[in-house]
């Protein structure tokens, strides 16, 4: 498992893609937290990081996919996943490296943005809410890793890394946003309205990132991450 993680990462960090992918992410939430107009934190006059958790998910939605899109389909592609499976590992162990690598590029990409809550903490007069940051951290962590679990399993259905990058970006959006835009139709308020937005990942993220850490919403992002590796799981096995 850790061998075929060392790959991934390898393989990752060895071109100029992987470093453009992250920078770029970087960039944008850069310029939307602090240079944009109506986003950024200078003309909301107090201090608080809440644009930057309300835009990274959708950043994350497109770059997520880019990372993971090549994990299978270039396997298939090049024919080096008959060789892989040649070698004494399980297919939980192959798909357990890979998402754990792709996870490990997406925290990387992750880390830097604390350097926004010390920026934002030392030109505030009364600090920032502790508890709120936290847990908008691991809502966005929580998030990002049922994003990468999604990104993998799209990728073992097809050859074509493009395919497998469009297919992923749809289904993050419909799991993020789709339930929630359902939600609100006007047949289905004061029903099932509420019912089908806790299927979505926005309804248990935006509970994370109010600071409260609920059981629920983490069990909710384990469950999706279990069922995206299952299904990945499954695939390989029928291939």
């Amino acid at each position: 498992m850790f061998a075929i993680c060392k790959k991934e990462l390898r393989q990752f960090f060895s071109n100029l893609t992987g470093y453009i992918a992250i920078v770029i992410f970087l960039l944008l939430s850069g310029l939307f937290l602090f240079v944009f107009p109506d986003t950024n934190v200078f003309d909301a006059g107090y201090a608080t990081l809440d644009q930057f958790f309300e835009l990274a998910p959708w950043i994350l939605l497109l770059l997520i996919p880019a990372i993971t899109m090549r994990s299978f389909s270039d396997e298939f592609k090049a024919g080096t996943y008959e060789i892989l499976v040649t070698l004494p590992l399980s297919k939980w162990n192959i798909i357990t490296g890979k998402y754990i690598a792709s996870l490990i590029i997406v925290t990387v990409a992750l880390l830097p943005t604390l350097l926004y809550v010390f920026t934002i903490d030392s030109l505030s007069d009364g600090g920032m809410d502790g508890g709120g940051i936290a847990g908008s951290y691991v809502g966005l962590f929580s998030l990002a890793a049922a994003f990468t679990a999604v990104g993998i399993c799209c990728s073992s259905f097809t050859g074509n890394a493009v395919v497998s990058f469009l297919i992923s970006a749809f289904i993050c959006f419909i799991l993020y946003s789709g339930f929630t835009a359902v939600s609100k139709t006007g047949a289905l308020q004061g029903g099932p309205d509420y019912i089908i937005e806790m299927i979505g990942m926005d309804f248990h993220y935006r509970s994370l990132s109010r600071g409260a850490l609920d059981s629920r919403d983490i069990v909710y992002f384990l469950s999706l991450v279990a069922f995206f590796l299952f299904v990945t799981h499954k695939k390989l096995l029928n291939r």
